[in-house]
């Protein structure tokens, strides 16, 4: 199969991260064609040279001309399953699909295999970059054949922070692979952070200044990254710990990076705990902790919390 690229695109869900992408596109000359279920999405857009919207998917794919590429970036699960069945029927032979939600690896190679054998290019895309991606590029972890992949490398050379930096990880399901193991490893990272500073915060007798800290180790130390330049930020950021509940959500990637390591027989403590961690927050550790109170209080006679 032949597959070639008329820099002009379909992106499908243009909220936060969909439509940042869309935006750096079209500033590298790629015609983007978006559509969102959120009419406010695509008028958001409205003012970018080279966007055009579109108001159902019907009326985005009449609008792109073959062979059509169409990039998904709908939340994972039963949206994006709905509109891997739409496209399926509706596609032709030599048109490709980008799967960018944060889907299971397992979901897409078998994606990859039902799309192959209908002549259309699949390719699932791990895109890391945040709200921030817009300015600084994204991190583009790519899998799929190789044909289809290297026929968009001018997407990627427009949406990477520099070309040439994005990666073809592998066949059918390596981008999300990889993509999961980064979010994982990113839930560590963040666990240990935040111990770290709660710890220099809750010294009775040396009221550091954390922020200060924070800045110190970007300058050199072997714990810098862009992690802590944001951590930096936000305890700088006067009033900001108080605004915020401790309460602190997971996508799910989390527990496929440790659902995976039990699998495969692969020691992952360190982001295990920290999934762990989340899930405590979430208070899911609350009846454990009444618990262990009430035994204390059974066998040694201490005091119950009010």
């Amino acid at each position: 199969m032949k597959y070639t690229f008329r820099m002009q695109l379909g992106l499908i869900g243009i909220g936060k991260m969909g439509g940042n992408i869309a935006r750096r596109l079209c500033r590298a000359n790629i015609h983007v064609v978006g559509f969102d279920a959120d009419a406010h999405a695509a008028r958001t857009l409205g003012a970018e040279p080279g966007f055009a919207p579109a108001f159902s998917v019907d009326a985005l794919l009449l609008a792109l001309k073959a062979p059509r590429t169409v990039w998904c970036m709908l939340p994972a699960g039963e949206a994006t399953q709905r509109l891997m069945d739409d496209l399926i029927a509706k596609l032709a032979p030599g048109d490709v699909v980008i799967d960018g939600a944060n889907g299971h690896y397992r979901e897409s190679i078998a994606r990859g295999e039902r799309f192959g054998n209908a002549g259309i290019g699949f390719i699932d895309a791990g895109v890391s970059g945040g709200i921030w991606g817009l300015e600084n590029g994204y991190c583009l972890m790519l899998g799929g054949e190789a044909e289809p992949v290297s026929a968009l490398g001018r997407v990627w050379a427009a949406l990477a922070p520099q070309p040439g930096q994005w990666l073809h990880c592998g066949p059918s399901g390596a981008g999300h692979f990889v993509k999961m193991v980064h979010n994982g490893i990113e839930y560590g990272l963040m666990q240990a952070y935040a111990e770290g500073f709660a710890l220099l915060q809750g010294h009775p007798d040396f009221k550091l200044d954390a922020a200060a800290i924070a800045g110190n180790w970007l300058q050199g130390s072997v714990v810098r990254s862009w992690l802590l330049e944001l951590t930096r930020d936000a305890l700088t950021d006067e009033g900001a710990l108080d605004r915020v509940a401790p309460v602190v959500a997971d996508s799910g990637e989390g527990r496929w990076t440790a659902q995976e390591s039990v699998e495969r027989g692969i020691p992952t403590p360190v982001i295990t705990a920290a999934l762990m961690q989340r899930f405590a927050s979430q208070g899911q550790a609350d009846f454990s902790a009444k618990l262990l109170a009430l035994m204390r209080n059974r066998f040694g006679g201490h005091a119950l919390p009010k």
